[in-house]
């Protein structure tokens, strides 16, 4: 039976008696900051559960996948450790209890109609006090007594809330797993004979801050079975890797790099850790997660790192996981499309992390291998805190896979050091980062001010207002004159402070004999508007009524770019798909600029789309409607909530159309025709899976577009040409250059065969060896290598070493025929020696190689050098 028919018949056995399916929820956590990944069935459930939601059926069942990497370092090494993995559950709210759990668990894994196990195969556990489940399993199922064992910690309990004991079934894989006189030969116990295939919770207590236990008065049933330990029980394998969920993975792998899985113990671990490994990685992409150095995105790179060393350490040198993807896609296909769905996504993503880490890979390597010989030298049995974080913050070596590394050449390593280093590097980041968003930490006089500021800008540009502190050189004032920088807070203001990427209105402060220029806005502790001023003339007092008064024109082109900004999300979701997340933006009066979560650079034509599907929403005149609502009921709409800010119970809803819908508290402009027109000024990588998109609206963006007309008609004249004739003027000019390169190249190669043909009057024996060392003239490494490849044609035994020099760069290229590869010498190690003259280095295989330098003043010497060293090979 394969894995999806388990799966099926879990789920379609809990439809029958009454339960309602609950779809795979996403590895990332909605509204739970508890936790970083969906780790079990019952986790997203926590709604109903906590009472937060009342669930349409309080009888719920489903296939959760889930991620787990408490215990990364025992992946591969054991029978049934995962970081991926999928729990079957059921799950009462208050609805059926013991009983009903207990059967219809007996009656799934028994009835031939369903798993049809021996019952005679079976034992459970349960906790001493629990009569009734003791009851219910001897005198109503009819396990004998001497299959039922109490086990004290079968007591389900973390801390104050609900709480309850457990009962767990164990599958007996056969008495010859297990030493009879072995005192954890029990269902329970550390053993390979029972392996525990269902665990029954009964939440029925509530652990009170006092410490007692008093009973719930609405019970709840929470049940897990591992889909991955049911299929190797099924299918009758040793192990989870040996079944259909993950062999075919296994199989691509070892196709992939020429092993047999079931040969050798190490290629074995290998091959599993990058089975486990790829399904997170795969699922964890799928659901938007993307390789960075914090949180999930963290945890993803470390998985995907650590596969890839495991690869090299079964020979493989190029990036291949990103290859795999399509496997788990397909095994997993029939209940979780989305793998399928957005395949090409996740092997680019996949690719571009394997292909950042290989470039750092062998140095590090070499580097971990020197640290476990001095360690061994120095009698340590571990690898310094200090040295392990060098090789995270230089090479990209998580931990982890230092400590596997580590581990295989019998040492450990201080994971109390490295995280003392990693958080002394967290203390210098806070301490130079700069919170230029806003003033929430500022201490000082504002730290004590208890003042508060009415925003009416929204609906007004002008407030009649009055002053309630100056603060001038951190210390509150009651008057400021001309000519002074200061602080200033009011009663109500029109002017936006800058938050969530939206700059701060501009604008004046003013009274009959006194005007103030505001410079900036930015909230202070408690939220009050701060306003940066210099007083242009007279004198203010605190007190005072003001009027205050933005600038008109300059808000009228932010809340452009702002609307624009969101109608650009929505649109990269659209073409470049539903894991774009913003990562930060910046809404000025003159552009806008937007991040978001990405890998690899937009296409023109991706580029092109985007662009177009905002301007459609600009032309269509949108409008764009600005609501209150609670929190919960805003995520109900589908109201966007961007990653990592804050909201209160309340939230401002910002809708456009029907096409865009998002929480935010900046300005907007009513109708999206307002817009004009939204261009694309550049796009850009800002950091790994961050791409950046500069963009222009209105006046601005027809200045850009007037702009490249005009550069347009300047390359016309140019070229000589009308605008329109431009390209195909320009394609004529490079058909010309092509020629002329296919005839440069031509005469290049008649010069370099002569070349040739003369440096063969150069070449001499050493001892016995035919040896051609000589400088030349090449323009590149490419042109070298064209001219020792003429060369080798030519003289068919002996060594060859040619040297060139291009501006303040040395190449060399070395030659040995495979006589004398045979005789000993080699290609890399003299090419290496011969660079060292020029203060360079490098190598190669034992018939050819390549090296440079930096030193072109030493280039006759290191040729000259080749017959020394030649000679000396004798």
């Amino acid at each position: 039976m394969k894995a999806t028919e388990i799966r099926r018949k879990f789920l379609d056995f809990f439809v029958e008696k009454g339960h309602q399916i609950e779809p795979s929820a996403s590895l990332v956590p909605v509204d739970d900051p508890s936790l970083l990944w969906i780790n079990s069935g019952v986790a997203t459930l926590k709604k109903y559960f906590d009472g937060r939601l009342t669930p349409e059926n309080p009888r719920i069942t489903n296939s959760q996948k889930s991620i787990r990497t408490n215990d990364i370092e025992n992946v591969g090494y054991t029978p049934r450790h995962h970081t991926f993995f999928e729990m079957l559950g059921n799950f009462s709210i208050g609805d059926y209890f013991k009983e009903e759990a207990i059967k219809w668990a007996w009656e799934f894994l028994t009835s031939p109609e369903w798993m049809g196990f021996d019952p005679e195969k079976l034992s459970v556990t349960i906790h001493p006090d629990d009569e009734e489940a003791l009851q219910i399993w001897h005198n109503e199922v009819g396990i004998p007594l001497e299959r039922i064992v109490q086990l004290k910690e079968n007591f389900w309990d973390i801390g104050e809330g609900p709480s309850g004991p457990n009962t767990e079934i164990f599958y007996d894989r056969g008495a010859h797993l297990a030493d009879p006189n072995d005192p954890e030969n029990y269902p329970g116990g550390e053993n390979d004979r029972y392996l525990e295939v269902w665990n029954l919770v009964f939440s029925q207590f509530n652990h009170n801050p006092d410490g007692t236990y008093t009973p719930l008065p609405k019970k709840n049933i929470d049940t897990g079975m591992g889909l991955e330990r049911m299929a190797s029980i099924v299918q009758g394998v040793p192990t989870n890797y040996d079944t259909d969920l993950f062999m075919p993975i296994i199989e691509e792998t070892c196709a992939k790099v020429g092993v047999q899985y079931g040969q050798d113990p190490q290629t074995d671990i290998a091959l599993k850790v990058i089975a486990d490994h790829i399904r997170t990685i795969v699922f964890a992409v799928s659901d938007g997660v993307l390789p960075s150095n914090e949180g999930r995105g963290y945890i993803l790179r470390r998985l995907l790192r650590r596969a890839v060393r495991y690869g090299r350490k079964l020979g493989m040198e190029r990036p291949f996981l990103y290859e795999l993807t399509e496997t788990v896609a397909s095994i997993m296909s029939d209940f979780y499309p989305e793998p399928v769905s957005k395949r090409e996504f996740i092997e680019k993503v996949i690719r571009n992390e394997e292909e950042r880490f290989l470039e750092t890979l062998s140095d590090g390597l070499a580097i971990l291998g020197e640290l476990v010989e001095q360690a061994k030298s120095e009698n340590r049995d571990q690898i310094n805190g200090p040295e392990a974080f060098k090789l995270y913050d230089t090479y990209g070596f998580p931990v982890d896979l230092t400590e596997d590394f580590a581990r295989e050449h019998g040492l450990g390593v201080d994971r109390d050091g490295f995280e003392h280093e990693m958080e002394t590097q967290r203390e210098r980041a806070r301490a130079a980062r700069q919170d230029v968003d806003s003033m929430q930490v500022q201490g000082g006089v504002l730290a004590d001010l208890e003042v508060e500021t009415t925003f009416v800008g929204y609906t007004s540009f002008e407030a009649q207002t009055q002053i309630q502190a100056i603060i001038f050189e951190d210390e509150l004032v009651d008057l400021l004159g001309a000519g002074s920088q200061a602080l200033v807070i009011l009663k109500e203001t029109p002017f936006y402070a800058e938050s969530g990427g939206q700059a701060a209105d501009q604008g004046v402060i003013f009274t009959n004999d006194a005007k103030l220029r505001v410079e900036g806005v930015q909230k202070g502790p408690r939220g009050e508007h701060v306003h940066q001023v210099v007083v242009e003339k007279g004198i203010i007092h605190t007190g005072e009524e003001v009027t205050a008064q933005i600038s008109q024109d300059l808000r009228n082109e932010t809340v452009k770019n702002h609307t624009a900004t969101h109608l650009l999300h929505k649109a990269l979701k659209q073409v470049l798909g539903e894991h774009v997340n913003q990562a930060g933006s910046l809404v000025t009066p003159d552009r806008l600029r937007f991040d978001f979560s990405h890998i690899g650079s937009m296409t023109a034509d991706e580029i092109h789309e985007v662009e177009r599907l905002v301007n459609e929403q600009v032309w269509n005149n949108l409008s764009v409607d600005i609501s209150i609502k609670g929190i919960n009921e805003a995520k109900e709409m589908g109201a966007m909530a961007l990653f990592g800010e804050k909201y209160g119970s309340e939230v401002r809803v910002v809708q456009v159309g029907d096409y865009s819908l998002e929480l935010c508290g900046g300005t907007h402009v009513k109708q999206t025709g307002e817009i004009g027109l939204f261009k694309i000024l550049s796009e850009s990588g800002i950091g790994s899976g961050t791409r950046r998109i500069e963009a222009a609206t209105g006046r601005r963006a027809y200045q850009y577009l007037e702009q490249q007309a005009g550069l347009l008609r300047q390359v016309a004249e140019m070229v000589k040409a009308k605008p329109e004739q431009v390209l195909d003027r320009v394609e004529q000019l490079q058909d010309s250059i092509r020629d002329m390169t296919r005839e440069n190249e031509s005469l290049r190669a008649k010069l370099s065969q002569a070349a040739a043909a003369d440096l063969q009057n150069q070449l001499m024996e050493v001892g016995s060896v035919p040896v051609l060392s000589a400088q030349v003239e090449a323009k590149d490494m490419d042109s070298l290598r064209k001219m020792i490849d003429d060369l080798r044609q030519k003289i068919a035994e002996g060594i060859i070493v040619l040297g060139s020099v291009s501006g303040d760069k040395v190449n060399f290229v070395a030659s040995v025929s495979p006589k004398y590869v045979q005789e000993g010498f080699h290609a890399g190690k003299l090419v290496k020696e011969v660079a060292s003259i020029c203060g360079g280095g490098g190598g190669g295989r034992p018939d050819l190689a390549q090296a440079g330098g930096k030193n072109p003043a030493n280039v006759q010497k290191a040729i000259s050098f080749v017959y020394e060293w030649i000679a000396n090979q004798h």
